[in-house]
């Protein structure tokens, strides 16, 4: 998959896919799917490290994630969120910030929000880096919206979001995250723009849906209501180790056959 294979999945009837991913062995077993496309999300902060929001994440970890899945994924399309505020200042400083995450693999970066980032998105888009957008729910303005709460119910809100899509198309995005708003919004977007439309809590007319690889495995406890787990995975990894813990316990564990003479 690459940048011109997904923006001419817009007008195919396969819908693009794509997950968070955040480390070696998680990359490794995505390496061996179908899936077109891994996002290492600011959710790490969330995910990994057990903080309440994205806004804790930085460039300098969010680069340690992006080593380590593009080792387990040498091949797969990745993009790497842009953290809270490091495309908020000047250019300069926006430009350091890609350039670490590219360098340690990303394809591709992912900025939330249109107000205030046109010019960062043209002049990454003529430095030759594919940007993706992100509108809707922005985690990063978690505080600012009160929480982690749909946006776009209001005619104002939709008003926003659909020319915050076309912006970000005039800009140089390459697709855009539409995330948490209502199907019809999203259904309305999707037609308004040349570019894919990936959603999570958007419904299912857009062009393309991602989930939190934990999540969509079973294996965290956010249990949003856009969320479908494909995996107990939770309770089949402890199942698995007080399987261990038992067989230690009555000494089956190891058996012969696993030990050296």
């Amino acid at each position: 998959m690459n940048i011109i294979e997904i923006r001419a999945r817009k007008a195919s009837d396969k819908p693009l896919t794509m997950v968070t991913c955040y480390d070696y062995w998680s990359a490794r077993l995505l390496a061996s799917t179908s899936i077109d496309m891994i996002l290492v999300g600011d959710s790490a902060a969330m995910v990994m490290h057990g903080y309440k929001d994205t806004v804790p994440a930085t460039v300098n970890l969010l680069a340690t994630h992006v080593s380590a899945v593009r080792k387990g994924a040498p091949d797969k399309f990745l993009i790497a969120d842009l953290p809270f505020l490091s495309y908020r200042g000047d250019l300069n400083t926006t430009v350091a910030a890609v350039h670490e995450l590219m360098r340690q693999g990303a394809n591709a970066v992912k900025l939330e929000a249109y107000d205030g980032n046109h010019e960062a998105i043209v002049h990454l888009v003529q430095s030759g880096v594919p940007v993706m957008g992100h509108i809707g729910l922005t985690p990063q303005f978690v505080n600012q919206f009160g929480g982690f709460r749909v946006q776009g119910r209001e005619r104002e809100q939709q008003q926003k979001i659909l020319a915050d899509a076309r912006g970000l198309e005039a800009a140089g995005c390459f697709a855009v995250v539409l995330e948490c708003i209502p199907q019809t919004l999203a259904r309305e977007v999707t037609a308004a723009v040349s570019i894919p439309t990936i959603g999570i809590g958007a419904g299912v007319e857009c062009d393309g849906q991602v989930l939190v690889l934990q999540d969509l495995l079973g294996v965290s406890e956010f249990k949003p209501r856009f969320v479908r787990r494909y995996l107990d995975g939770g309770d089949l990894i402890k199942d698995a180790i007080e399987r261990f813990c038992q067989d230690v316990r009555t000494r089956r564990f190891p058996s012969v056959e696993e030990g050296y003479e």
